[in-house]
């Protein structure tokens, strides 16, 4: 069983500048995340897929492998994550002739996931002999108090009538994406080019305070709150 771990990490970001390099708990944010998946007893590569040198210095520093620069058509605003991924893949592939069973995307905005969680999330793969698994936890809101709204903001028919009276405590339990972890077979994704596939795909569920996906400055001030509290203890 081989996994190739890939941590996309381009350099542009809108709502938050240089965000992958963002000091955050001492050290650069990306080196959250490579130094978790290093510890991982299963990943048998880790490689950074970006397109900015400083990144990939900072990469090589904290043990990620740099294979390549990824290409400006594959880093722009409107470019995929899974596109970024197929490439890493197919590149490994022709010019360093290395193949995997199994590759796990690591998000570097997911800088609270722990080894532990990594390593969990692929035995669950195992267990389930699945094709995919993705990371997920409970939603911190329920979606049942959510709708969308008309122009003139009239809350008629906002909510249905069973949840009207219902305390929160007693809503059913919803799950979202978290963004920590995706694992999938290369081969299925190559084809399909989702993780979330259709049949043969688990959740692997995370607690809500390792869950925290950075995309704003105020996610980024969360996790520096809960890093500083973890230390404090």
């Amino acid at each position: 069983m081989k996994i190739l771990a890939i941590i996309p990490a381009r350099g542009g970001s809108k709502r938050l500048p240089g965000k992958n390099m963002l000091e955050l708990g001492g050290k650069p944010l990306i080196a959250w995340t490579i130094e978790e998946a290093s510890k991982s007893k299963y990943i048998s590569d880790i490689i950074v897929s970006t397109d900015d040198e400083d990144i990939a210095r900072v990469s090589e520093k904290y043990g990620a492998s740099i294979p390549f620069l990824r290409p400006k058509e594959l880093s722009s605003d409107t470019a995929t994550t899974i596109d970024a991924v197929k490439h890493a893949i197919n590149y490994l592939k022709e010019n360093r002739e290395k193949e995997y069973k199994y590759v796990l995307l690591l998000q570097p905005t997911s800088p609270l996931r722990i080894a532990k969680d990594i390593d969990n999330a692929i035995e669950l793969l195992l267990e389930k002999q699945a094709d995919s698994v993705i990371s997920m936890c409970e939603c911190e809101h329920s979606p049942i108090w959510s709708n969308m709204l008309p122009n003139d903001y009239n809350l008629d028919g906002f909510l249905r009538n069973d949840y009207k009276n219902v305390r929160s405590q007693d809503l059913p339990t919803y799950y979202r994406f978290n963004g920590a972890i995706y694992i999938a077979n290369i081969n299925r994704l190559l084809e399909e080019s989702v993780f979330n596939f259709d049949r043969d795909s688990y959740a692997y569920i995370m607690p809500q305070d390792r869950s925290v996906d950075i995309d704003s400055e105020l996610d980024f001030n969360i996790c520096q709150v809960l890093i500083e509290k973890q230390n404090k203890l």
